[in-house]
């Protein structure tokens, strides 16, 4: 199993995960885990269904990066870290979903002889 190209998107899923639950979408944590759990699966359609996640995920980060960031303007607070870690981390979130989708991790779910 390619355990290194597929640990960021195990960190990613998990702090998503945590942002759903911080935003009243408990409903959502569930779906995460199961992502998670679906990586220990091998079959062919697996890399494309997380990395999908993943990508919907970078939406949301990014979405919550213009909100939260438009408050914060709005308000007159400072912004300007809550923009780099978001970013940030919306960065790390479509790396893992790029990481997943590698054809390396491709061919390993297909079953062939991937590294």
């Amino acid at each position: 199993m390619p355990f290194k190209r597929l640990l960021p998107a195990v960190l990613s899923l998990l702090i998503i995960a945590a942002h759903f639950y911080r935003a009243e979408w408990p409903f959502l944590v569930p779906v995460c885990a199961g992502l998670i759990a679906l990586l220990f699966v091998r079959l062919a359609w697996v890399p494309g269904v997380v990395a999908l996640a993943l990508a919907l995920g970078t939406g949301e980060w990014l979405r919550t990066l213009l909100l939260l960031a438009s408050d914060r303007i709005a308000t007159g607070q400072p912004y300007a870290r809550l923009v780099v870690i978001l970013i940030a981390v919306a960065l790390f979130t479509l790396l893992a979903a790029l990481s997943v989708w590698s054809p390396q991790v491709r061919r390993w779910y297909a079953g062939g002889s991937g590294t």
